[in-house]
């Protein structure tokens, strides 16, 4: 009975572990994401009206909380947080704001002429939900929205009486009608002192804007100004609400490394300077997209994150200001900066570390703390994918290959646990021989197993091992942009949500929805992969005798029962993992318990149900 009951104690902690996974971090976010998939589909809603109809300049907070040129060395002074944005005066507060069009393979959107702020941007490749008529995913969107998020660019003059462009600055196209990635634009504002201030701005095929300022200087005297660039959030912003994932303000600062902020936590904070750097980035990131600013690596920049909130509208912002450059009279001075808009697909990302020398930006991405395990599991399954072209296919092949590479452990286990069960008759015969003395019958048991070689404690370690692979596997397919929307076959439209189907509407035979039932309507979107899940782990169960004791075996006979309804609002990427791996383990399983001349219990216990069954009814 032994390994019966190492396996009982390594499935109590399994179980301890998933049911408070289950219910301190699986319920929120599920309704986290249902709420954030609503607010996603009013947002892109809002963003196509506003920019069709031209939203007005100087709409509130469209200026305010611009870094001001330092008083001392290092030193970035903050305005109040909180404090109210000027409003625009003048023939410039009443005047449309034209667009400059944007359209690339993945993005389309449009620059806004006051400001040269880049506001709006759709994502082509991603929809709100898996029906392909839904809206596309907006990223920014500009003001008049509910959740206005641009970015903008400007200067911070050395000398307060020089005049530069602002927030409500119209600017003037002098290049380009499109911004694409073969036709880069050009915008120019002469502030009639004699400085003319260009900007030009290009996109690449994907996610990545190169924005080139530039100052000419008509005047006699020379003229130092600070280049700044600065993302800007505003209103009630949705999460996930996961532990495990960081969503907020995000950066990277030279030898201080990663900073994060979330958004309560910058609210209370009010403004964070991070340490001045010549190398790194910083933003806003959500679970799958990322709005970041990068300064050209080498340039000295100070970065900070700034909560700027008015009254009942909060504003997060991230922002720098590098060093002041000089433009000598008759001459032009220029800075450069990235802007990183989109979605954070890992090999991307890890591409544009590389080819822009982009510090750390790979950990734009959050793997977590066991990132040894979750980083080589996605590339292995993105590997796989690459080949085979479905990513659950990908995620069987890799179960196989964990199988294999813990193979020599797990076969070890099994072949203890074979041994175990040979053992069983000595095992009954020592306790009927010690039954009155507890400490006598443990040692002679510990005698035997050290005489066999047998490790009692093998039954745990197919389920230990499981454990960590399970977790990891779980991080990859919710962080990973590539498994949101992801297919299998027939009904499994997205690996990275739950299973659609339901038995208690025979799965879909039946004209009603059973999540809405309420209280437990959660509990009955029980999907043919959890029950199909749920069948693999009771024949696993049953490959092994029943426990002589009443409550064990209660237990082991309910426990797949509870393990299918639990899981049935995993994944389902997850759970067709679950049932997989339960499917070779018990092959397995049957391998090495026939090579060891052991009786396989699997057949014998099934029908014993139905022998228990038809002598009750007998009675």
């Amino acid at each position: 009975m032994g390994d019966n009951r190492n396996m009982f104690i390594a499935i109590g902690l399994s179980l301890a572990v998933i049911i408070l996974w289950q219910f301190f971090f699986i319920e929120p976010r599920m309704e986290a994401e249902r709420a954030a998939q609503r607010q996603e589909a009013i947002e892109s809603a809002e963003t196509t009206a506003i920019t069709a109809n031209a939203p007005t300049a100087g709409a509130a907070g469209a200026t305010g909380d611009i870094p001001s040129a330092p008083q001392a060395a290092g030193a970035i002074p903050q305005p109040a947080a909180g404090a109210a944005a000027p409003s625009t005066t003048g023939e410039m507060a009443t005047a449309a704001s034209p667009r400059l069009p944007i359209e690339t393979p993945r993005v389309d959107g449009s620059i806004s002429l006051v400001g040269a702020r880049i506001d709006d941007l759709k994502l082509k490749n991603y929809r709100v939900t898996v029906d392909p008529d839904s809206p596309e995913i907006t990223l920014l969107a500009p003001l008049g929205t509910n959740n206005p998020y641009f970015v903008e660019s400007g200067w911070v003059p050395q000398d307060p009486s020089i005049v530069v462009p602002k927030s409500d600055t119209l600017w003037t196209v002098e290049v380009g009608e499109t911004l694409t990635p073969d036709t880069p634009v050009t915008l120019s504002w002469d502030n009639g002192a004699g400085l003319i201030f260009r900007r030009t701005i290009e996109i690449d095929e994907n996610y990545m804007f190169r924005v080139r300022q530039t100052v000419e200087n008509q005047t006699e005297t020379a003229v130092s100004l600070y280049p700044f660039s600065r993302v800007r959030r505003q209103g009630h912003i949705e999460t996930s609400g996961f532990f495990i994932l960081h969503e907020g303000m995000i950066g990277i600062a030279g030898e201080s490394g990663l900073h994060q902020e979330k958004y309560n936590d910058l609210q209370e904070a009010g403004t964070i300077d991070l340490p001045e750097s010549k190398s790194g980035w910083l933003g806003i990131t959500d679970k799958y997209w990322a709005t970041t600013i990068i300064p050209e690596p080498g340039t000295s920049f100070r970065p900070r994150f700034l909560y700027a909130g008015n009254g009942n509208v909060p504003a997060y912002q991230a922002d720098y200001l590098a060093d002041p450059v000089e433009a000598a009279p008759g001459a032009t001075a220029e800075a450069v900066g990235l802007i990183f808009a989109g979605a954070k697909r890992a090999n991307m990302i890890r591409a544009y570390e590389d080819s822009y020398n982009i510090d750390r930006f790979n950990l734009l991405i959050d793997w977590g703390w066991f990132y040894f395990i979750t980083k080589p599991m996605f590339f292995l399954i993105d590997w796989i994918y690459s080949h085979v072209g479905n990513f659950g296919v990908a995620i069987l092949i890799t179960t196989v290959l964990i199988k294999l590479l813990f193979f020599p452990l797990a076969q070890r286990a099994y072949t203890s646990m074979a041994k175990m069960k040979a053992l069983q008759p000595k095992m009954v015969e020592m306790r009927e021989r010690y039954k009155d003395d507890r400490m006598k019958q443990q040692q002679a048991m510990m005698e035997m197993y050290k005489k066999e070689k047998v490790n009692p404690l093998a039954g745990c370690i197919p389920i230990l091992i499981q454990i960590p692979v399970f977790f990891a596997l779980y991080k990859t397919i919710f962080i990973s942009i590539d498994m949101r929307h992801a297919p299998f076959f027939g009904w499994i439209q997205d690996l990275s949500a739950p299973d659609p189907t339901s038995l208690f509407n025979l799965f879909g035979l039946l004209p009603y929805d059973p999540s809405t039932v309420p209280v437990i309507g959660h509990f009955l979107m029980l999907g043919v992969w959890p029950l199909i899940m749920g069948v693999t782990m009771w024949v696993q169960m049953k490959m092994n005798p029943a426990p002589p004791d009443p409550t064990q075996a209660m237990i082991f006979n309910w426990m797949p029962i509870f393990f299918t309804f639990l899981l049935a609002s995993f994944p389902a990427g997850l759970v067709i993992y679950w049932a997989w791996n339960n499917t070779l383990s018990v092959t397995q399983q049957y391998v090495i318990m026939r090579r060891q001349g052991v009786k396989v219990e699997l057949w014998d216990n099934i029908t014993g149900i139905f022998r228990k069954s038809k002598q009750k009814g007998a009675t």
